[in-house]
C-alpha cells in the first residue's frame, strides 16, 4: 500500500451505491476522498429493482449513459393477489404530476461496479479489498487503521462517511443499531433463466405476489434472467424446518402465480438468504462522521427502496460534508439537518411497510381507484416521490384511512390470500410444471 496518500478530507467506508455516490459528488467538488471497500468488485448483492426518482441523481452523477447502455429499463410495477384475481399495474408515467417514466432493473454486481468505477474516474481514490480495522476519533479528525493483503496502515481524514451497509462499522462501534421488533423477516432468493414474462413494457415490471403472511418478488434483470425470492416471518421459516434451498423450491411450487411461469426455468446461481435485516441506527451523525445508505438503516425489501435511499442519502451526505468543509462552524446545524432528512424518508417508507404487512392492505393496493387521484399519488410514492408537498401528503392520509377502515368494512373486495384456494388453471401454464433445472456453470 505504499504510495497511498495518508491525509484526506473525507474517508468513505464502503463502495456500494451510497459510498460511490458520495465519493463522486465530493471528488467533483475538489475534495480529497478515499473509498475503503472490503470486497473486490464485482460481487453479488441483492436489491436489484430501482425507482424512477433516482434518475435525477444519476443525471447529476453523470452516469446515465453508462446505465442506459447496460441495464434493462423498468417502466412500472405490478402487485398481484395470490391467485391473480386482482392485479394492479403501476406505470411510472401515470404517477402524480409527471414523474420520471422509467427506472432500471439491474444486476447489482455490475451496477455497483459501474458506480464505483465512475467515482474513481471522477477523482476519488478507491481501495478495494481494504478493511477498516480500527477508528480513533479526535477533535480535528479520525485516525483510521486499514488492512490490505495482510498489511496495515494508518490514514487520517477530517470526516468519515460510513456507507458499509448492514455491517455498519461506525454503527457497531458506537452500538447504535436498533431492530424493528415487528419486522423480523427472512428472505431467500436466487436467479433463474427463461422464466416467462409479459410482452412489451409490462415485461420490465417488478412483479410482487402477495400472500397471507409472505410475498414473492420477480425482477427481470436481462432479456432472459430473472431474480425471484420470497419474504416471510423468521418464525415461519423456522417452523418449516427446511434448508433455504428447500424452502425456496417448495414455496415457489406452492404459488401458482410464480410457478406457472417457470416450466422451462433454470436456476443459475446458488440460493441466497438473509434474515432480521430491518433496523435503524439511533444516531446518524457525530462530530466527525455521518451514516448513509444501509449503514444508516434498512427497512424492508418491498417497494425497492434500498438503493433509492442509498443514492439519496449518499448525495445528501456529500452535500453536508462539503458545506461543513467550507464552513466548519455550520457543522452542528448541517449534520442535524442531514439526520432529520434521512429519518423523514425512512419514516415515510416505514409507515408504508408497516401497512403492507397488514392483511387488508393487499385488498386495497390491488384495487386502486382514481378518486381524488389516490392511485397516481400512491404510484408516485412507490416510485420515490417523497410526498414533501401538501397535495401528496393529504391524499396519502386518505389512502391510509381506507386501509384502516378496510379491516372493519369491505370498502374493497376482500380477497383470499391462500394459494390453496386458487383454481387449477391460475397463471400461464399447468401447475404441474416440473422443477426448475439448476445449471452447474453459472453459480456465483
Amino acid at each position: 500500500m505504499s504510495g497511498m496518500e495518508s491525509i484526506y478530507d473525507v474517508a468513505i467506508i464502503g463502495g456500494g451505491p451510497a459510498g460511490s455516490t458520495a465519493a463522486t459528488f465530493l471528488a467533483r467538488k475538489g475534495h480529497k476522498v478515499i473509498v475503503l471497500e472490503k470486497e473486490k468488485f464485482p460481487r453479488f448483492h441483492i436489491g436489484e429493482s430501482l425507482l424512477p426518482y433516482s434518475m435525477g441523481a444519476f443525471e447529476r452523477l453523470g452516469v446515465r449513459e453508462k446505465l442506459d447502455a447496460r441495464f434493462l429499463p423498468k417502466y412500472g410495477a405490478e402487485i398481484s393477489s395470490t391467485c391473480g384475481t386482482s392485479i394492479a399495474k403501476f406505470y411510472f408515467k401515470d404517477g402524480f404530476r409527471t414523474p420520471p417514466p422509467q427506472a432500471y432493473q439491474v444486476t447489482r454486481s455490475e451496477f455497483d461496479k459501474v458506480l464505483l468505477d465512475h467515482s474513481a474516474e471522477n477523482g476519488a481514490g478507491v481501495r478495494e479489498e481494504t478493511s477498516v480495522e480500527n477508528l480513533v476519533f479526535g477533535e480535528n479528525g479520525v485516525e483510521i487503521t486499514i488492512k490490505n493483503t495482510g498489511q496495515t496502515q494508518q490514514i487520517s481524514a477530517r470526516y468519515i462517511i460510513d456507507c458499509s451497509g448492514r455491517s455498519s462499522v461506525i454503527g457497531n462501534y458506537f452500538k447504535l443499531r436498533q431492530n424493528y421488533a415487528n419486522l423480523k423477516k427472512f428472505s431467500v432468493f436466487a436467479h433463474y433463466e427463461n422464466v416467462v414474462r409479459d410482452a412489451g413494457n409490462d415485461g420490465t415490471f417488478i412483479r410482487i405476489i402477495r400472500g397471507a403472511s409472505y410475498w414473492f418478488w420477480m425482477i427481470p434483470l436481462t432479456a432472459t434472467k430473472m431474480s425471484i425470492g420470497i419474504v416471510m416471518d423468521i418464525a415461519d421459516f423456522k417452523a418449516l424446518k427446511k434448508s433455504p434451498e428447500a424452502a425456496l423450491e417448495d414455496s415457489l411450487r406452492e404459488q401458482p402465480m410464480v410457478w406457472n411461469r417457470m416450466a422451462n426455468a433454470s436456476r443459475v446461481t446458488e440460493v441466497y438468504s438473509a434474515s432480521d435485516y430491518s433496523y435503524r441506527n439511533t444516531s446518524l451523525f457525530g462530530d466527525r462522521w455521518l451514516l448513509a445508505g444501509d449503514a444508516a438503516g434498512f427497512i424492508d425489501p418491498v417497494f425497492s427502496t434500498g438503493v433509492f435511499l442509498a443514492i439519496r442519502s449518499g448525495e445528501a451526505a456529500a452535500d453536508s460534508i462539503d458545506a461543513v468543509l467550507k464552513n466548519p462552524a455550520s457543522r452542528p446545524a448541517v449534520f442535524k439537518k442531514y439526520q432529520a432528512g434521512v429519518n423523514r424518508v425512512m419514516n415515510l417508507y416505514l409507515r408504508f411497510v408497516n401497512n403492507w404487512y397488514q392483511p387488508q392492505f393487499g385488498d386495497v393496493i390491488t384495487n386502486p381507484v382514481n378518486h381524488l387521484q389516490l392511485a397516481p399519488v400512491v404510484n408516485a410514492v412507490l416510485g420515490g416521490n417523497l410526498g414533501s408537498d401538501f397535495s401528496i401528503w393529504w391524499r396519502m392520509q386518505i389512502f391510509y384511512l381506507v386501509v384502516f377502515l378496510q379491516k372493519y368494512f369491505p370498502l374493497c373486495p376482500r380477497l383470499s390470500w391462500n394459494p390453496r384456494d386458487c383454481p387449477p388453471t391460475t397463471g400461464l401454464a399447468s401447475t404441474a410444471a416440473p422443477s426448475p433445472r439448476e445449471t452447474e456453470s453459472a453459480a456465483v
